[in-house]
């Protein structure tokens, strides 16, 4: 498991090794590079991969959001290739 370091019960954490969090809890096949860009149907931005935002609930799930969050209400299922 990635480390994670918690700033609070509910909201956004820091991910201390993006690329590994990324590589451990990305839901699909086929996990993107940092180095990529994807564009999030949302919010209509193209975006860096390497700099999404991990978005902890109430129940502790986390969910891996556009780097537009909050304002942006896209995960990682919106993105698509650009």
């Amino acid at each position: 498991m990635a480390k994670v370091k918690k700033t609070s019960n509910e909201g956004f954490i820091e991910i201390e090794d993006k690329s590994r969090y990324l590589n451990e809890n990305y839901p699909f096949q086929n996990v993107p590079g940092l180095s990529e860009k994807r564009r999030c149907i949302h919010c209509d931005e193209i975006i860096n991969v390497r700099d999404y935002k991990v978005y902890r609930d109430k129940r502790g799930n986390e969910f891996i959001v556009c780097p537009n969050s909050p304002e942006c209400e896209g995960s990682v299922i919106d993105w698509i290739r650009c």
